[in-house]
């Protein structure tokens, strides 16, 4: 089982033909609205690479959330977890240029109505993978991580988006995920030191004992163990929207590991699909399939 703990939003999306600078106004070509919020993208992508997931969070008691958890529902996702406040459902406002490159600002409403308290509707066990992200408060993070502790469940803390508060958080999760800007930040609160970033992730890995994993975008993905190093290209393609491919990557990655594969193997599968989530616009609607990613994986063989 894969137990996901975060957030869930409705995404407002406007494409542009380039992103504005600060005071400027810029043209939008088009609008949409799609379910996104990192805990559900993650959720979401989790469940289409073919594992069990169940979902613990909040929405308000709003027309948004519906269309909020629409995706999850038809995923088949375990909803149990999730409760209903008086605050609004999490939002995001998303713009994203003709190269597919974005900017996004959250108003988290219901997302930071998920407290430690609700740790307890997790029902965690030996052997579950939690998922966490920075889009909740970070005193549930810690809860989630102290009660996967104490049961033997293995952890994966995305890193996104940066918090220098979270950084004592890092070291407890077993796996932390993070892109290039966010990992180069964390070196800065942990007084990482390296020549560069594969040397700072070994220190990482060397003085946690735990695995770092890095995501590069088009570059592929870097990871680091106490024992070895491993690179991983990602797929050629080019990007239409890359929102959501860092979840996309999450979800596939934590569904890899419950799956039981090697880390080469979970990293290559989970870049494949960071890689595919890009094709298409929003989060949630451009989260592959399984089936679509193993034939991306077989034509790279090829």
């Amino acid at each position: 089982m894969i137990v996901v703990i975060g957030s869930i939003n409705l995404d407002m999306i406007t494409t542009v033909g380039r992103l504005p600078a600060p005071g400027e106004t810029v043209r939008g070509t088009g609008f949409s609205t799609a379910p996104g919020g990192k805990g559900a993208n993650q959720a979401l992508a989790a469940a289409r690479a073919g594992a069990k997931v169940r979902m613990i969070g909040s929405v308000g008691k709003d027309s948004f959330a519906a269309d909020a958890l629409v995706c999850l529902k038809d995923a088949g996702i375990d909803l149990s977890g999730i409760r209903e406040t008086h605050a609004t459902t999490g939002t995001a406002l998303i713009l994203v240029d003709e190269r597919g490159e974005n900017i996004i600002a959250i108003a988290p409403g219901a997302n930071d109505s998920v407290l430690p308290g609700d740790i307890s509707q997790a029902v965690l066990k030996k052997g579950d993978v939690v998922l966490l992200q920075h889009e909740i408060r970070l005193e549930t993070v810690e809860a989630a991580l102290d009660a996967a502790g104490k049961v033997g469940a293995i952890t994966v803390l995305n890193t996104a988006p940066f918090i220098a508060d979270a950084a004592r958080l890092l070291p407890r999760a077993d796996y932390i995920v993070a892109n290039d800007t966010e990992f180069d930040l964390y070196c800065e609160a942990l007084a990482l030191s390296g020549a560069d970033r594969p040397q700072r992730m070994k220190a990482y890995a060397a003085r946690t004992g735990r695995t770092v994993v890095v995501t590069l975008g088009a570059e592929g993905v870097l990871a680091a163990t106490p024992e070895k190093f491993v690179t991983v290209p990602a797929l050629r393609i080019v990007p239409v929207d890359t929102v959501g491919a860092g979840d996309t990557f999450c979800g596939y990655f934590a569904a890899a590991l419950a799956a039981g594969e090697t880390l080469d193997r979970a990293l290559a599968r989970a870049a494949a699909a960071g890689s595919l989530a890009c094709l298409k616009p929003g989060a949630q609607p451009a989260i592959p399939h399984g089936k679509d990613v193993d034939a991306a994986l077989a034509g790279m063989v090829g």
